[in-house]
């Protein structure tokens, strides 16, 4: 069994501390710790972070190997910190069955940069129609507990209270893609000043918010979890404010481009900037900080979506929607969050780590650094700043908004119960 010592490391942004790892577990933490034959970290002034837990990422496999592949995408996970991620299901075929959610399941454990728990569709084809096997799905090896048609709304009323119904049997949890269809038609960004400026198809907050306010309401009439994917807007925080004081048992997250980029950056026509849902005005972004701080928004989550070349690199209307941000997301949160004073380290653990993984009873994961605890862990030079150069990702694809962007801290060490994945930097 291999031992490291991770020695000096800011664990959760606090005094420098010791860490000694022994095979897959933590053993000790403490100062002074020393252990015969251990592999050393110098760690001096770098932050101790538990594994970052994503729920909501693309992995494109089935269907879409062009655009990622589970071993890429984990590989980009490792990168940026992630020892966990929640693989959405619109994939090709839909992840709607237990055989797909096996599939990538054992993709996932088989690469090994980093655990990969599927999300399962909550209809089938991701059509709205009829729910799919939530049941089989969760009781099959990939043990689901997370299910979402991300990409497309749960729209019908019936069909989301049923799915609601099903999943709280077992305590699982609906994500919802909050985007009123009808509103949304032929939409191609945010709605507002900019879009009426350019001529472009506006997406209303309003479409947003909608399906948001009823959700929350049926999850409080069936008594069951709700999770509000990618929040975009002030009038969604306003309404996740109210449904948690109400005890209302529902869940939020935001991606880092929402607490970093706006809707007038589309005025370059440049597609890198199109995604589901838009960039939103300035008041948006401010209040999804406050809200990410103050825990109206559980967490942050990247939403993760990778294009190929030809996909992006087109007139903006013919463009797909999304960006890729595994391997950005610590250091659009250090940015937007930690240097503004909005959230300490501990803070960033919570919404990047502890949460997600109690939202995705995902096991192992988001757990304290401490001694009998699994090794789970990413090491970040919070000094470091630098620009963004896409050409070095280990995703497949290279759709980021952040190109040529200076960003703060850079992740040099991940740990998957215990085994590096990542070392100075470079994938193991």
């Amino acid at each position: 069994m291999s031992k490291t010592l991770i020695r000096g490391a800011k664990v959760l942004g606090g005094e420098p501390q010791d860490v000694l790892i022994d095979g897959e577990t933590i053993t000790q933490v403490g100062t002074g710790l020393s252990a015969e034959g251990a592999e050393v970290v110098e760690a001096g002034g770098k932050v101790l972070l538990p594994g970052l837990v994503d729920l909501h990422t693309h992995l494109r496999e089935p269907g879409r190997e062009d655009s990622e592949t589970v071993l890429t995408g984990t590989r980009a996970a490792a990168s940026g910190g992630y020892t966990n991620v929640f693989a959405m299901a619109n994939t090709f075929p839909v992840a709607d069955t237990a055989g797909v959610v096996e599939q990538v399941w054992r993709l996932g454990r088989e690469h090994g940069y980093c655990d990969v728990q599927p999300i399962g569709a909550v209809t089938v084809g991701l059509e709205g129609r009829k729910l799919a096997e939530l049941g089989a799905m969760h009781e099959s090896a990939a043990g689901v507990t997370v299910f979402s048609d991300d990409g497309k709304c749960v729209h019908d009323a019936v069909i989301m209270r049923r799915a609601l119904e099903y999943v709280k049997a077992f305590d699982g949890v609906v994500a919802q893609h909050a985007q009123e269809p009808r509103l949304t038609e032929g939409a191609q960004m945010n709605e507002g000043v900019v879009s009426a400026e350019l001529g472009l198809g506006g997406w209303p907050a309003v479409a947003e918010e909608s399906v948001i306010a009823r959700d929350v309401l049926l999850a409080d009439h069936v008594g069951s979890r709700v999770h509000i994917c990618h929040l975009s807007t002030a009038g969604s925080v306003e309404i996740v404010r109210w449904a948690k004081s109400r005890g209302i048992r529902v869940t939020a997250e935001v991606t880092p481009h929402h607490l970093l980029l706006t809707d007038e950056l589309v005025r370059s026509y440049n597609p890198v900037y199109k995604v589901n849902p838009p960039l939103r005005t300035e008041r948006d972004v401010l209040a999804l900080r406050e809200a990410l701080a103050d825990g109206t928004i559980d967490i942050v989550a990247t939403d993760h979506a990778p294009h190929p070349h030809e996909d992006k690199d087109c007139e903006w209307a013919a463009a797909a929607m999304g960006m890729v941000g595994l391997e950005t997301a610590l250091s659009v949160v250090q940015e937007t969050m930690v240097d503004t004073g909005l959230l300490d380290w501990a803070g960033v653990a919570e919404r990047m780590s502890f949460a997600p993984a109690r939202i995705g009873r995902a096991e192992g994961h988001g757990r304290p650094v401490s001694a009998g605890e699994p090794a789970n862990l990413t090491l970040l030079d919070t000094a470091y700043r630098g620009p963004v150069d896409p050409a070095g990702f280990a995703s497949r694809s290279r759709n980021t908004p952040y190109e040529g962007r200076e960003l703060p801290g850079r992740v040099t060490h991940t740990w998957l119960r215990g085994k590096a994945t990542l070392v100075d930097g470079k994938l193991t």
